[in-house]
């Protein structure tokens, strides 16, 4: 399996603008905390795996995105669960009909977009930072649809509901998971 380093050195292959580099660290950051939270602390650096990877063909081929990246991740030799978990993803959003099973899978389709809305959120705030963010104020930017408007608040939702938890559950884990590398 690939480890960290490598899954940043294949992201970086395809994306060279320091937002789409980011963004895959930050859901791979964010994935490795959900597993060791979930009880799948075992799985952690697979996960990061599968959180960095998950947007490699975005950047260069957005209207092919999760479709393009089949292709990106076999020719790295890339494992078949991963290439899975990746694609699934774009569930329902960009053709893919790949349907979130497993818990991390459902993780990622939940917490993809809402790393982007926090992200957001804490370059409004003073310190630039989600380390002292609180949920109430988090609530009251993902309610407001101009803010973040990119940020698919039924993607959020839905995958809450996939993962059997209140919206604010998964707001509020995926805080905390950002939290614990905010510095």
């Amino acid at each position: 399996m690939l480890n960290r380093e490598e899954a940043l050195d294949l992201l970086k292959k395809y994306n060279q603008e320091e937002f789409h580099i980011n963004h895959g660290e930050t859901v791979g950051k964010t994935m490795s905390w959900f597993a060791r939270e979930l009880g799948y602390g075992h799985e952690a650096d697979y996960w990061e795996v599968v959180g960095i990877l998950h947007d490699i063909d975005f950047e260069r081929w957005p209207e092919e995105h999760c479709l393009k990246a089949p292709e990106l991740l076999r020719e790295a030799n890339v494992e078949e669960d991963i290439i899975r978990a990746v694609c699934s993803h774009g569930y329902g959003l960009t053709g893919v009909d790949i349907a979130p099973e497993r818990e991390m899978e459902k993780v990622l389709y939940a917490c993809d977009e809402l790393t982007g809305l926090i992200g957001a959120a804490a370059l409004m705030r003073p310190s630039k930072s989600c380390a002292d963010m609180e949920l109430k104020s988090l609530k009251k930017k993902y309610k407001d649809k101009r803010f973040a408007a990119g940020c698919d608040r039924e993607v959020i939702a839905k995958g809450a509901e996939m993962l059997g938890w209140e919206l604010d559950e998964l707001i509020q884990k995926t805080l905390d998971a950002m939290k614990s590398f905010a510095d």
